[in-house]
């Protein structure tokens, strides 16, 4: 087996060093029938940071976030998520947590035929209960989705239906909407995999803007070498569940993270 690349978790900056992690993971395992698809995962995210998890497809990436929410089951190990002990929480803790996660997906998830902003609002109805999309929202809510619009550079967008946007504008609705949770950590499961490398820079940029100015931690699972050592502080490597790198990304480079890859694995430099 490969041994490890690790640096271990030197952040870039001195406040990252001291800061506890939002994200503590140790020896962490889910199993399906008896297969672990993770087995002995470490993983720290710290206030600030953008993590980057790499690996092949089927390497437990997406398995390893759906754990941290409660939507895979852990068998083994720990899990802690913005003060939460995710192994051992009952259903309305469950709720809880997810809310203070705020999730960016592949496919945008966004409600086609309502507004961008109705789209934005719905990030707060854990906040605000029970609802009618149409109309209930308070002046303050509508005031601060319009804010996070236009702090993700599409304000002028807020009465279009989102399926009229085109995927990198509601890829930053989606940004929005989950900002609008007042989350504390954001967990990002390929958000750039169906955009163009010029959009999904510019997208990442964003997450990575936000973990610095608001404090927010990302953990974003990519599958493009070039754009995690870009835009990402730390990555975190697995393969068959298992982590093999793990170090700041300036330490990085492709051949290092070529451990993560069988050769008809290998990512390229685009989508």
């Amino acid at each position: 087996m490969t041994a490890p690349v690790s640096t271990d978790a030197v952040p870039t900056t001195g406040q990252l060093r001291q800061a506890l992690p939002l994200v503590s993971v140790r020896n962490l395992e889910v199993a399906y029938t008896g297969e672990p698809v993770l087995a002995g995962v470490d993983l720290d995210v710290r206030p600030g940071e953008m993590v980057a998890l790499l690996g092949a497809s089927g390497s437990g990436k997406s398995t390893l976030m759906r754990s941290l929410t409660g939507f895979a089951p852990i068998t083994a190990g720990t899990a802690r998520v913005a003060g939460y002990d995710v192994t051992n929480l009952r259903r309305g803790d469950l709720r809880k947590l997810r809310s203070d996660v705020g999730q960016v997906f592949q496919q945008f998830n966004l409600i086609p035929r309502l507004s961008v902003l109705t789209n934005v609002l719905t990030g707060a109805l854990h906040e605000a209960g029970p609802i009618n999309l149409t109309g209930g929202f308070g002046s303050r809510h509508r005031r601060q989705a319009m804010e996070y619009l236009d702090r993700v550079g599409i304000a002028h967008k807020a009465k279009d239906p989102a399926r009229s946007l085109s995927g990198g504008q509601q890829q930053r609705v989606a940004i929005a909407r989950a900002l609008m949770q007042q989350p504390r950590v954001i967990f990002a499961d390929e958000p750039v995999a169906s955009l163009d490398p010029k959009l999904a820079g510019s997208v990442l940029e964003l997450l990575r803007e936000i973990a610095r100015e608001d404090g927010i931690p990302v953990l974003v699972s990519l599958h493009v070498l070039p754009l995690a050592l870009r835009h990402c502080d730390r990555i975190v490597g697995l393969r068959h569940g298992r982590v093999l790198v793990s170090a700041p990304a300036a330490q990085l480079d492709a051949q290092q993270l070529s451990v993560l890859y069988d050769e008809e694995g290998q990512p390229g430099d685009h989508h």
